[in-house]
């Protein structure tokens, strides 16, 4: 009987030393919040599911629609740009303020903290207040902040989301001004782990910055700067909130993304089904660049 409990309890004292206990309910939360929203996202794309009534069938007509539909490919053109322009600039602009408030601090130089704060401060926004402050700013009336100053250079009647061609190019600036700041605090701490030495060793030998920039710096925050790219497309895809207050889409479907073409398939033309599957399609696209994530974590790790 003794035997038996001291086995008991050492099975007891095994499991609790196991991390399953505290996996658990991150696992429960895991499966509520995420895993099954997106089974019945999947599940939702083979129906005709409206939110206007309860009942629905299973079908591949929602599929058959959205990929036979030549609207789809536009979108998907529009949030292929959209997604290049906005990574690209955001992490060259990010890199570049990282570099400068690295180099003020080796300089000793006072407003390297306000610089930093600054920076942080589009990332602390949310996406709609960004939407709407960017709206007042691309204001085409008198009230119109850009438009009050170009006036002051002669330049007058600029459109900005009024013009199918300039407002993707407008919503672009306004993506690139919020998701900048990510792209600072990876650059920044990247930049932290290169050893002072290299730096001054290179310095010694007569190495000019630029040199210094693309032989020794990128080289060494290469991995960082990988991540911020993967991590940057996958957000600037998600990107809804900060569209729907900028142009709600507009003019036309000129800025209207993949997530917003779900949105707008779900609670303007009421099809469930047809969102579903635009999500899917969203869904595809984000399990893609998170494998790419990993991969480049995993070589990271390795290397």
């Amino acid at each position: 009987m003794a035997e038996k409990t001291t086995r008991s309890l050492a099975r007891n004292k095994h499991f609790s030393d196991t991390p399953i206990p505290w996996l658990f309910p991150l696992v429960l939360v895991l499966g509520f919040m995420f895993i099954y929203p997106t089974f019945e996202v999947l599940r939702y794309g083979f129906t005709d599911a409206s939110i206007l009534r309860p009942s629905y069938t299973y079908t591949l007509n929602s599929y058959k629609s959205v990929l036979g539909n030549p609207v789809t490919y536009e979108i998907l053109a529009i949030t292929f740009i959209f997604v290049f322009f906005s990574v690209v600039f955001q992490t060259l602009l990010g890199l570049v303020v990282a570099l400068a408030v690295d180099k003020g601090e080796s300089l000793k130089l006072r407003g390297t903290v306000f610089v930093r704060v600054v920076n942080l401060l589009s990332w602390a926004i949310p996406g709609v207040i960004v939407g709407v402050v960017w709206g007042f700013m691309y204001n085409e009336t008198g009230t119109g902040i850009l438009v009050s100053i170009l006036a002051k250079f002669g330049l007058h009647g600029v459109s900005f989301l009024t013009t199918p061609k300039t407002a993707l190019a407008c919503v672009i600036v306004a993506n690139i001004w919020r998701g900048s700041a990510q792209s600072m605090i990876l650059s920044y701490a990247g930049l932290k782990t290169i050893g002072k030495e290299q730096i001054e060793a290179s310095a010694i030998d007569g190495v000019t910055p630029y040199q210094r920039l693309i032989h020794i710096i990128l080289p060494n925050i290469f991995s960082v700067i990988t991540t911020n790219l993967i991590l940057n497309t996958i957000m600037t895809f998600n990107t809804f909130d900060m569209v729907l207050s900028l142009t709600g889409g507009g003019p036309g479907r000129a800025t209207e993304v993949l997530a917003m073409t779900s949105y707008n398939a779900i609670f303007k033309t009421h099809s469930l089904a047809k969102g579903s599957v635009y999500a899917t399609i969203l869904l595809v696209i984000n399990s893609i660049m998170a494998l790419i994530y990993f991969r480049a974590i995993r070589n990271r790790d390795e290397n």
